[in-house]
């Protein structure tokens, strides 16, 4: 059984492993690309594709980490930042607080089956969740730390999504060209009582996932 990054054998091979001619190899393989089964690297070869994301989180108040975790996927966290700072204008804004008001300021780096998929920046009113910025959040589900600790449970919220260019930093970390189209989700969620608990931007490579949203 090939593994997502395995090398194929060559058309040559194939042919000769399955007794086919070279033409019906050749529409194997091009219907596995249309599909993103695999991939062709020229003058190298083809390879077995990581296998795509369907994100559903966007349509729902379940978290990235509790979707992944439900499907079966393995979920790496790496924080690059937890800190209290003051929150910028546009986070003043969507918080629904005053510019002294210290916010939670988190950004974390995650991956999929061991490929670099997400950046998320997430910041929360430090008012709510004393003590959040000395908790280790490695590998761990932040929805799953706010409703354990602090009794915050979003309810429902507003996303925005839209197609982004790749910034350098975001290249790097993604491990994508920079200029790289990636999808980049807005979210601002709500407890149950209409209390603004969080506000993220996550950018996500589009060449990893794409996004199931269900209406009813």
């Amino acid at each position: 059984m090939w593994q997502p990054g395995d090398k194929l054998p060559s058309e040559s091979e194939l042919c000769a492993q399955y007794d086919v001619s070279r033409v019906v190899v050749r529409e194997a393989l091009g219907q596995l690309v249309a599909e993103r089964r695999i991939y062709k690297i020229k003058a190298k070869g083809a390879y077995v594709a990581v296998r795509g994301l369907e994100d559903e989180f966007v349509g729902t108040t379940v978290g990235f980490w509790d979707e992944m975790f439900e499907k079966g996927r393995h979920l790496t966290t790496r924080v690059l930042s937890q800190e209290i700072r003051r929150p910028t204008d546009r986070e003043q804004f969507a918080l629904r607080i005053g510019n002294m008001d210290d916010v939670l300021a988190l950004r974390r780096l995650r991956a999929v089956d061991g490929r670099w998929t997400l950046v998320v920046d997430t910041v929360l009113p430090a008012a709510l969740v004393p003590g959040l910025e000395k908790i280790n959040l490695e590998n761990s589900s932040l929805y799953d730390t706010l409703r354990r600790r602090y009794g915050l449970v979003p309810a429902k919220a507003d996303r925005w999504i839209e197609a982004v260019a790749a910034k350098a930093e975001e290249a790097r970390l993604l491990e994508v060209p920079r200029g790289s189209p990636l999808l980049s989700i807005e979210s601002i969620a709500l407890t149950d009582d209409g209390t603004v608990m969080e506000h993220y931007c996550s950018k996500h490579r589009s060449d990893e996932t794409r996004l199931h949203v269900r209406t009813r």
